[in-house]
């Protein structure tokens, strides 16, 4: 591997970490609409459980092809199991079920708050700098987000509510797992790390979705067993493993700024897919959002 301390490997690296964010947002942003499409065939629990415990299981299966040991290595066991717990269960538990009651677009702009706490726990806990760039990009980015989801006025009741604090819940402990996995990261290959934190943080779900939830497997269409088949191919086991790739490559801020493209992508997604709205206040919202986030992920 390159030395990272040579006068041209760090922008080189930047460069990567910065398209592997990429592919992170786009796999994630639609997610969004086509997890909304799940739920119209699926229980959310068992759905996205069952999706992801497929997907993290072939993640682990490409690691042994690759000659790659799943073993853990001794003492990781601890720093494994809370990091499945804040980057995949806590995350995709609490989101499935905050589509509930909100709309895919609205999820995904709330959802996108994590990089705010991301930033800030980043600044206490790993030292890094909140230099004068990156509070404009986060700002920027958050203030479009902001506009996007304020675009045709936020009717707040007691059902949205609930799918509020679960989305926002959610994206803190999100957070904390980007910033805590960045200062104790896993001593493993990165798809064998990737697919022990997806099986790990998702079979929970499962389990409760098989225990309180009813699947009836013979209506499912088309759309229910496509939009399971991206959710486990891409949304986890593509998304996920770039996901973790960046972050070794970027500063815990930059990236978690970075993904703010998500519920650009998300939002547009939703458009498309779902009919959900798409207007000039929203495009310009957009607009913003991604210049924030162009912003920070440069130089």
């Amino acid at each position: 591997m390159p030395d990272l301390n040579l006068p041209n490997a760090r922008p080189r690296f930047a460069s990567l970490g910065v398209l592997f964010l990429l592919v992170t947002s786009i796999g994630w942003g639609f997610n969004w609409p086509v997890t909304k499409l799940l739920l119209t065939e699926w229980p959310p629990l068992t759905g996205r459980g069952a999706a992801g415990v497929i997907g993290g299981s072939v993640l682990c299966g490409l690691a042994l092809a690759r000659g790659e040991s799943l073993r853990v290595p001794a003492g990781q066991w601890r720093r494994l199991i809370v990091l499945a717990l804040l980057n995949v269960f806590g995350w995709m538990a609490l989101m499935s079920l905050a589509l509930l009651w909100l709309p895919a677009g609205e999820a995904a702009v709330i959802a996108y708050t994590m990089p705010i706490w991301a930033a800030v726990l980043a600044w206490r806990i790993l030292g890094e700098t909140l230099s004068l760039r990156r509070i404009v990009a986060m700002l920027m980015a958050f203030a479009g987000i902001a506009a996007l989801l304020a675009g045709d006025g936020v009717h707040v009741t007691p059902e949205k509510l609930l799918g509020l604090v679960m989305a926002i819940t959610g994206a803190f402990g999100f957070a904390g797992g980007t910033v805590l996995g960045k200062k104790y990261p896993l001593q493993m290959p990165l798809l064998a790390s990737a697919g022990w934190q997806i099986v790990l943080g998702s079979f929970p779900v499962l389990l409760v979705g098989l225990a309180w939830e009813t699947l009836h497997p013979q209506q499912l269409t088309i759309v229910g067993w496509s939009a399971f088949a991206y959710i486990g191919l891409i949304g986890f086991c593509l998304a996920y493993v770039c996901w973790f790739a960046a972050l070794k490559l970027l500063p815990a801020s930059v990236a978690a700024i970075g993904t703010m493209a998500v519920p650009v992508i998300g939002v547009v997604g939703a458009s498309f897919m779902l009919h959900e709205p798409l207007g000039i206040v929203q495009i310009a919202a957009l607009s913003f959002t991604l210049a924030g986030v162009a912003l920070a992920t440069k130089g």
